[in-house]
């Protein structure tokens, strides 16, 4: 009798014994899982800020247009650029992510019409930095670059298209809207710091430029770069 019920007693402590062991199994298992998954999500996010970097630092039309206006205005009255062209690419890239490019692979036409209005708007920008005579007055410098003309340029940037639907191609080409969002995210941050750095280097250069003779110089400079990249855009 006794040796039953010191039986029962060692059957119930074994049994009472493994199920803590499976539950702490479990648990473990969990939590690796849950472990993997956040390095997954950290490594994805470390990937496409890294991707935002490489294309938004890089010399192009909207780096360019804030580099020169800010030597011309400063960094503040830059920064109305740097945010319009961010915002501008934001929303673009958001758009493509969330199906805008399906139009663009039914109608491969408008891919051509943006190329074409994008070289055109480059070509005017370029022009009127070109025809500036390189004056500051307190009114122009003042009101400087505007919102619009950030997004415009990026909206007719086939750098931008390009940058939006390799970027959402890459990181999320299942569709998942959270990875959209997420992505949309952190290139709206990384965007912004990268013009911004340009504006900031254009802005460092002004105390060297307050002959006009200096500005007209800068100016028909970057007038130049921006031509040649709308130029080598229509024919890449």
């Amino acid at each position: 009798m006794i040796a039953r019920v010191r039986r029962g007693t060692l059957l119930v402590v074994m049994g009472n014994f493994l199920q803590y062991a499976h539950a702490a199994h479990v648990y473990a298992l969990r939590l690796l899982i849950a472990n993997g998954r956040s390095e997954e999500t950290v490594s994805t996010a470390l990937s496409m800020a890294a991707f935002a970097l490489a294309t938004s630092i890089t010399p192009g039309p909207v780096n360019i247009v804030a580099l020169s206006a800010g030597a011309r205005f400063g960094l503040r009255a830059s920064l109305r650029h740097v945010t319009g062209a961010t915002v501008g690419f934001a929303l673009l890239l958001l758009l493509i992510g969330l199906g805008m490019h399906e139009l663009l692979a039914r109608w491969p036409f408008l891919t051509r019409a943006i190329e074409w209005a994008g070289v055109a708007f480059l070509l005017y920008v370029a022009y009127r930095l070109a025809a500036d005579d390189g004056r500051i007055d307190s009114a122009s410098a003042s009101r400087g670059p505007s919102l619009v003309i950030g997004a415009t340029m990026q909206w007719l940037n086939p750098k931008a298209w390009l940058a939006s639907v390799a970027g959402m191609g890459l990181y999320a080409a299942s569709g998942e809207k959270a990875l959209v969002w997420q992505f949309a995210a952190i290139y709206f941050v990384v965007c912004y710091l990268s013009i911004a750095c340009w504006a900031w280097a254009g802005a460092s250069l002004r105390q060297a430029l307050r002959e006009p003779a200096r500005v007209r110089f800068v100016n028909r400079t970057m007038a130049a770069l921006l031509a040649g990249s709308a130029i080598w855009l229509l024919f890449a």
